[in-house]
């Protein structure tokens, strides 16, 4: 049965989001429009423990039949903390004879000039665990010294031998002929058929050594980890009588199956924060006219990226698990596509301390859900976000995840108490401190981002998701200048809800290195058949009709003698001689939108081609109703608030987000609660509850009243 069949008979969809700190459930009715939503705090001992105690509690309360899920879409930050901790499989390294330090030399470039007591980010796979086997391939594919199978197999029974659980194998120029990788992954998944096998052709198919080895290696390092995960999910959710498709999202925001995840899980790395920037894509259309800057801030982390006409921007190469997170070059080199954002250690959860000259620093290092905020009650001692906004007021401690947690307020203040005896301050100093550093680091990390895309931030308005995105949302908006907020429904659980609304997504890439005026057009539209043939047939697995997917082609160009690419959206093919003013035309407008000019008399070359094949799934959450008319009196009462503006704690109104109707509007200061999260709104502000449903601030300029 095809997934569209499956979406039309079957009633609902769960998103399983799985952040640092909560883990959000949504069940989305496609009859109703409804959506069904819980967080609970993540079991980072074993995810699948607080996974299904969400599922568990939403069934139960709700009244829900598991029978009736059309679909399961996961995503995941487990596979990113595995990289970040050091904590995946022993893993191996099988590499061409001569470049066995690839991945420790990398580009021997300093990703701070200045910094004399530099260290570079140590290789996910240790040196005696990287080993060398006679083997050669050219540049141009053909092969100058064949495979040595006999030092394969020592090479292999070594490696075991010394703990490798996955072994990663990376020859020289196999981008252009991947023989001799196929033939050693055989060879070794024959001859040790429980090592996990990850070939670099499979993985990352593209030119530039060091950057396909680290992909490779990362992709390696994890994926024991996602099999034994992936397949514990999918048996507890079967176990519970959820017997719907299991899909999970990638980094590009597109969804795939669970095969497919567990061949090259490293596409799942940044899945988290791909479906919170399709959520706000989604939610910013009407009221940000499709440009807004998504903004997601949960309990451990905060997710910035930039929406285009609807539309996240999408990059070819990132780096995971940084040394330094603002600094090009400190962390692995990925070669996958995905959501292009930032993300910084910014979250509720973020530990406030006093540095070594004296100054409050918040986070990166965070309290987590173990023990997680003092406030929780859980154990936990170090001052967080969310310790202080329990002070300043923007949080109710009896109406806190929907009242499902009891709130410690004492603990809170016990917290922060030696931060005011290191710095002198009064309690509500320090309080609003932490509140106002961790703002200012949100607004510095997303100035950096929209200027390095050269973008004009007046052109956005901020839509803020996440369990702590509203409380923190008006103050990063006034730090950028900008004059909207828009607040979505149940924003706290926005990634889950995004999830629910992405297609079926599959990427592809060959490297071809040829100049548009050398190309033989047989061969290149050859090359892009066999991208498109092989994306649509894993479309196909994941339970979709191939043949209404959407193909889009791309390529990375550059001009000859230039060191580094542009990727360019091309027409459709198929193409021929007749193409290439298409193509050139293609390239130059590309060119010239990034860098304003082109030099003159200068040919230029294909390096990779790419494709991306979508297909849409019925019954998605597209048609989430967003305007449901509330019911009752919207005002649940006043409480002592802090805002800056009015030099202490006011009485500011406390509305209920569930009682508000299309058309209302209202007058800051004021807070806006409902279960999975809370808007803050400061003095001088109006904020309207929109037709789409949402809730859109005007954040006043400075100075005005």
């Amino acid at each position: 049965m095809r997934q569209e069949e499956i979406g039309v008979v079957s009633r609902y969809s769960l998103g399983i989001d799985i952040g640092g700190t909560f883990t959000d459930i949504v069940v989305y009715d496609r009859e109703t429009g409804r959506q069904f939503n819980r967080k609970v705090l993540t079991t980072h001992g074993d995810p699948s423990i607080g996974v299904m105690t969400g599922i568990d509690t939403l069934l139960k309360e709700d009244g829900l039949k598991p029978e009736e899920m059309g679909r399961v879409v996961h995503a995941t930050t487990l596979f990113t903390n595995s990289l970040i901790e050091r904590k995946g499989a022993v893993t191996g390294l099988i590499t061409t004879e001569g470049f066995r330090d690839t991945l420790e030399i990398g580009r021997e470039r300093k990703y701070e000039l200045y910094d004399i007591a530099i260290e570079k980010p140590a290789p996910l796979i240790p040196r005696n665990l990287r080993l060398e086997v006679g083997e050669r391939i050219k540049h141009d594919g053909s092969v100058k010294t064949p495979l040595d199978e006999q030092r394969l197999d020592k090479v292999a029974d070594e490696l075991v031998k010394n703990g490798a659980t996955s072994i990663a194998i990376v020859f020289l120029h196999s981008y252009k002929n991947p023989s001799h990788e196929r033939s050693a992954a055989a060879r070794v998944a024959k001859r040790h058929p429980k090592v996990a096998i990850s070939a670099s052709c499979d993985v990352a198919p593209e030119i530039r050594e060091f950057e396909r080895a680290s992909t490779t290696a990362a992709n390696a390092f994890i994926k024991p980890l996602a099999h034994v995960y992936l397949a514990n999910i999918a048996g507890q959710l079967k176990g519970r009588q959820v017997r719907a498709p299991f899909q999970l999202m990638l980094s590009n925001g597109g969804l795939t199956n669970v095969e497919e995840a567990k061949r090259s899980p490293v596409q799942l790395l940044e899945s988290g924060p791909a479906a919170g920037a399709l959520a706000a894509a989604f939610f910013g259309t009407e009221d940000g006219g499709g440009n807004v800057l998504a903004f997601d801030m949960g309990g451990t982390t905060a997710k910035l990226s930039v929406v285009d006409n609807g539309q996240p921007l999408i990059t070819y190469a990132f780096e995971a698990a940084r040394q330094k997170r603002f600094i090009e070059g400190s962390g692995f080199p990925i070669r996958i596509s995905s959501i292009e954002l930032i993300e910084i250690g910014a979250g509720g959860g973020s530990i406030a301390h006093i540095d070594e000259i004296g100054l409050l620093k918040v986070g990166p290092q965070s309290a987590g859900s173990e023990p997680g905020p003092a406030s929780y009650g859980r154990g936990g001692t170090n001052a967080t976000v969310t310790d202080a906004d329990f002070f300043l007021g923007y949080l109710n401690p009896d109406f806190f995840a929907g009242g499902t947690m009891k709130i410690d307020l004492k603990a809170a203040e016990r917290a922060m108490a030696p931060l005011m005896k290191q710095t002198g301050l009064s309690l509500t100093e320090v309080a609003w401190g932490i509140y106002d550093v961790v703002n200012e680091n949100m607004a510095s990390a997303a100035r950096v981002h929209i200027a390095e895309r050269g973008k004009d931030p007046r052109r956005y308005a901020i839509l803020a998701t996440g369990g702590a995105g509203p409380v923190h949302a008006y103050y990063v908006a006034k730090k950028l200048g900008l004059r909207k907020v828009i607040c979505p429904k149940a924003a706290g659980v926005a990634s889950a809800l995004g999830l629910l609304m992405a297609p079926a997504r599959i990427d592809r890439v060959a490297t071809v290195a040829v100049r548009i005026d050398q190309v033989k057009w047989t061969d290149l539209e050859a090359a892009y058949r066999k991208l498109e043939d092989n994306a649509k047939a894993v479309i196909a697995e994941t339970g979709l009709d191939p043949k209404k997917a959407k193909v889009t082609r791309l390529a990375d160009i550059r001009y000859v003698g230039q060191a580094f690419e542009v990727v360019v959206e091309l027409p459709d093919g198929p193409y021929t001689a007749a193409s290439k003013a298409a193509l050139n035309e293609a390239f130059e407008k590309a060119y010239i939108e990034k860098f304003t000019r082109t030099p003159p008399d200068v040919p230029a070359e294909f390096i990779n081609i790419r494709v991306s094949v979508k297909a849409e799934i019925a019954g998605s959450a597209t048609e989430v109703t967003l305007a449901a008319g509330g019911k009752g009196k919207a005002l649940k009462g006043k409480r002592p608030v802090y805002f800056p503006e009015a030099k202490g704690f006011v009485e500011a109104a406390v509305y209920d987000r569930y009682a508000m109707k299309p058309g209302d509007s209202f007058q800051g200061p004021a807070v806006v609660e409902e279960r999975e999260s809370t808007l803050i709104v400061g003095p001088g502000a109006s904020f309207v509850v929109a037709p789409s449903g949402n809730l859109v601030v005007t954040v006043p300029q400075e100075g005005a009243a």
